[in-house]
């Protein structure tokens, strides 16, 4: 029993007392910082008190930058208080809810640099297969370090911001120069966030990771695949990556994934030193993907070939600095089914076989007016479901034409 008079408030629900992710509502008095407890969003700054003072001036800030400063220590003892007061009989002295679908989610903290790999080997063969059909499927270096990219920690927004239709050069077929205009390849990718916090550091070794990850958040990042064709000779993705990145609003601390942990999928050859890890921080989280709410596909974080620990140790083996607030994402998640497949490229094998929807729809890509939705779970103790808040966003047309 708890005083949380929510049914979505249990141990058998995705949200929780084993989940407790945190994020920022927008309220009356501004922005305020909450944990999700079921349907209903709990306001810390009116419990800080209860908190103890060593918490308490971590949330009553208008963001969470503070609390990812703050290190590994104070998220775990804030986790555990939390936890303590969320499941007692009766409520600490200045507890109130606020129902989450009444008030506006916002960006929960401010995002430093931005770094998406390309860790999944399924996703990496059929892109492979797709586009590259001369070459061999994975890149020469593919299964000797995490391949990954820089891209702009300004476009990363919340769940819910829509996304204009982005425009820039294209190729064209029989003709001698590019196209200019509205990507006319359009595509979601399913992936998942990591939330960086803690001492600035470099060479941060795999065992390190849970001191430099604060949580974790399904991420979209949004592709325009004419573009990124055209574009990406001999560099990476530039203008197709950079127009839009959505996030989840609400972050689920790492703490909460300790009984997803898994295997990663056996290596073919030896790894440097700086890659290895004692205790593998593969994660087994179940994702789902919708269109329209109609679903298209359950891609699966556990056949990842590269772990977020061995991401994060790649990224900072140069001297390379994390600091609080920094992101990085998985990379699409793919699975060995067309049913796992986490992006239109792959659903659709480039376009050349049209995916028709529950409704009699059919898309390669993505259409103005399209609203993508990405959800998860994870497994959690004694039996528990830990839940990935969705990130969604809804294409609009472009505004340059």
């Amino acid at each position: 029993m708890t005083w949380i008079e929510d049914p979505e408030f249990a141990a058998d629900k995705p949200f929780g007392p084993q989940t407790l992710p945190y994020g920022v509502l927008v309220t009356s008095s501004g922005p305020v910082i909450c944990a999700r407890v079921g349907k209903h969003a709990l306001p810390l700054r009116g419990i800080a008190d209860s908190l103890g003072p060593r918490l308490a001036e971590l949330v009553s800030a208008n963001s969470l930058d503070p609390l990812l400063a703050a290190g590994h220590q104070r998220w775990r003892e804030l986790r555990e208080r939390l936890t303590e007061l969320v499941t007692a009989d009766s409520a600490p002295a200045g507890a109130g809810l606020l129902r989450t679908d009444w008030h506006t989610l916002v960006l929960p903290f401010r995002v430093g640099d931005y770094v998406d790999f390309y860790s999944s080997r399924h996703h990496a063969e059929n892109v492979g297969r797709i586009l590259r059909r001369s070459s061999p499927v994975l890149p020469e270096n593919w299964t000797h370090l995490p391949i990954g990219y820089h891209g702009r920690s300004g476009t990363v927004q919340v769940s819910g911001t829509d996304v204009p239709r982005p425009s820039g050069q294209r190729r064209t077929s029989g003709d001698l120069h590019p196209a200019f205009g509205p990507t006319r390849r359009l595509d979601f990718e399913a992936e998942v966030g990591f939330v960086c916090g803690g001492e600035p550091a470099a060479q941060v070794a795999t065992a390190d990771f849970p001191a430099h990850c604060f949580g974790v958040a399904l991420v979209n990042d949004w592709s325009a695949r004419d573009l990124q064709a055209w574009e990406a000779q001999p560099l990476g993705p530039f203008l197709s990556k950079s127009f839009a990145t959505s996030i989840a609003g609400w972050i689920t601390p790492l703490e909460a994934f300790e009984q997803a942990r898994v295997p990663l999928p056996e290596r073919e050859h030896g790894l440097h030193d700086y890659l290895l890890e004692i205790d593998p921080w593969g994660l087994d989280l179940a994702l789902e993907v919708r269109c329209n709410d109609i679903p298209l596909s359950r891609p699966r974080f556990a056949a990842m070939h590269w772990s977020p620990a061995q991401q994060l140790a790649h990224m900072t083996v140069n001297g390379a600095q994390v600091r609080p607030g920094d992101l990085f994402a998985s990379g699409t998640v793919s699975g060995p089914s067309r049913e796992e497949r986490g992006c239109l490229l792959e659903l659709t094998w480039g376009g050349a076989e049209p995916i028709t929807l529950d409704d009699g729809e059919q898309r390669t890509f993505l259409q103005d007016g399209d609203r993508v939705t990405l959800g998860g779970t994870a497994p959690g103790p004694d039996g528990s479901v830990v839940g990935l808040s969705e990130v969604t966003g809804t294409v609009l047309s472009a505004a340059w034409r």
